[in-house]
């Protein structure tokens, strides 16, 4: 076993078991899915550390949210073998794998379109060819293959995402970070009738996605 597929199997048994993900389909997408591969290679060591890893190549600050969170979020979501889903702010596409393994269909969007390149890259050389990869604006998601499903946020948002939003399935549901307000918590969105419910599931903490962070005030 390669030093990658142990630190993998570490990071599935030590940091996402133990915290509550019992799915074995999220688990076994999570042993399944190269992290490393979706990680810069002067970066690669890092790759099973439980963090935000830092994948970034240009001015923007672009991450992979820390595993346990990612179990967590894969978990809630629920997602079925069916399922149409949306991942937003993918950065390097590491999410958008494991959700391909989940879902009949994923498009996901980053807004660094160098970042994006490097996603499509990394996902065709996984053979995941049920997941298409655009560069676009978070806050946009992306009109043309809704309605989703399922979205997920790779993130955390400090506003209503509302385009996002209204690319939601009636039944469909969304998971992410909401930090409008403290603690920052994991959320869950649901559309039922027409109407938006939302749901705290548990405290977490993750990078705020570009373009969903609140406007700052003005100060004199």
């Amino acid at each position: 076993m390669s030093g990658f597929s142990t630190a993998r199997l570490k990071m599935v048994d030590g940091q996402v078991r133990t915290n509550d993900v019992t799915d074995r389909r999220v688990l076994d997408a999570m042993l399944a899915v190269p992290r490393e591969a979706f990680v810069p290679a002067d970066r690669q060591a890092l790759a099973y550390l439980d963090l935000d890893l830092d994948v970034s190549e240009g001015e923007a600050k672009r991450f992979l949210i820390k595993p346990q969170l990612t179990g967590k979020l894969l978990q809630a979501a629920e997602i079925g073998e069916g399922d149409n889903v949306l991942v937003v702010g993918c950065a390097t596409g590491y999410l958008a794998a494991l959700t391909a393994k989940l879902a009949r269909q994923v498009t996901a969007t980053e807004c660094d379109s160098a970042l994006a390149a490097k996603a499509k890259a990394a996902l065709a050389a996984l053979n995941l060819a049920n997941v298409t990869c655009k560069a676009a604006a978070c806050a946009e998601g992306d009109p043309s293959a809704a309605p989703y499903d399922v979205i997920i946020l790779n993130g955390a948002t400090e506003v209503t995402p509302e385009a996002v939003l209204g690319q939601l399935k009636e039944g469909g549901r969304l998971v992410g970070v909401s930090a409008e307000s403290r603690p920052p918590r994991a959320m869950i969105v649901t559309h039922t009738h027409g109407e938006f419910g939302h749901r705290a599931l548990f405290d977490a903490a993750a990078p705020v996605l570009p373009g969903l962070g609140r406007a700052a005030a003005f100060v004199f």
